[in-house]
């Protein structure tokens, strides 16, 4: 084992056994190195290492901010690791597609069920069964969307970053934080292809105008809590884009 991996290992222990907790500080650069007999070296890179993973963010300097700070976001690591992939043209976007499929079918399902419970008397009595899920950060992405729409027609770059903000924010409301970090990693790793896309299609303005419409549909399919009727709306929303652009025909 090489000696920053000697650290990353020390390092996962510690957050494994809770001794260093989500927003708590890694100890200092010196310290760590005299407590495992590695290079000060050793453990900048390993902390580089966590840093590109998501696991902590760093800050120069002496004061309280200073440091390796644990924010634990693992749709960073995930996210980079995708694109490169992608970049590498190893990623078919119809394996891409498919895997949107597989989890935002169950993701707006399963935040529909959680809406339906929601909305059922617990035990016969008056109170609800269930939290509902927070749709706020959807229906805010929907009106920006709208005003993207009607603001800047032409503007797809500005469409799109709402769209896959949007698409994350239903994931979130499924309730389950790995579909929501490969979800949001995933969506990273899809915008160039559906950027691209966009120069094959007749007409952006009319395209975009459909996509507003359907994402309005899926939440308030999801938000009566039709579980079915959210999922098979969601599937035709992602497959209905890449029929009608040229991206099935990539390899």
């Amino acid at each position: 084992m090489r000696a920053h991996e000697q650290v990353l290992a020390h390092l996962e222990a510690e957050l494994v056994a809770g001794r260093v907790a989500l927003g708590g500080r890694l100890p200092a650069e010196r310290a760590l190195a005299e407590q495992l007999g590695v290079s000060r070296g050793s453990v900048r890179e390993a902390v580089r290492v966590l840093e590109a993973m998501g696991v902590v963010r760093t800050a120069v300097g002496s004061g309280p901010d200073a440091g390796a700070v644990v924010v634990g976001d693992p749709a960073a690591s995930m996210g980079l690791a995708l694109r490169l992939h992608a970049a590498t043209s190893r990623l078919p976007v119809r394996d891409v597609v498919a895997t949107r499929v597989l989890l935002e079918t169950w993701a707006v399902a399963e935040a529909a069920r959680r809406c339906a419970a929601a909305a059922s008397p617990a035990d016969g009595g008056s109170g609800s069964a269930a939290a509902a899920p927070d749709l706020a950060e959807a229906d805010r992405l929907l009106a920006a969307m709208d005003r993207a729409v009607e603001e800047a027609p032409d503007d797809a770059a500005r469409f799109h970053a709402l769209d896959a903000e949007y698409h994350v924010a239903l994931a979130t409301a499924a309730g389950n934080a790995v579909v929501e970090a490969v979800m949001a990693s995933l969506r990273q790793a899809v915008n160039a292809y559906v950027m691209a896309a966009v120069a094959t299609l007749p007409s952006w303005p009319t395209t975009a105008r459909r996509l507003r419409a359907e994402h309005h549909a899926v939440v308030a399919l999801v938000r009566a809590g039709d579980a079915d009727a959210a999922a098979d709306a969601v599937r035709a929303h992602i497959t209905g884009f890449y029929a009608e652009t040229s991206l099935d025909r990539r390899a």
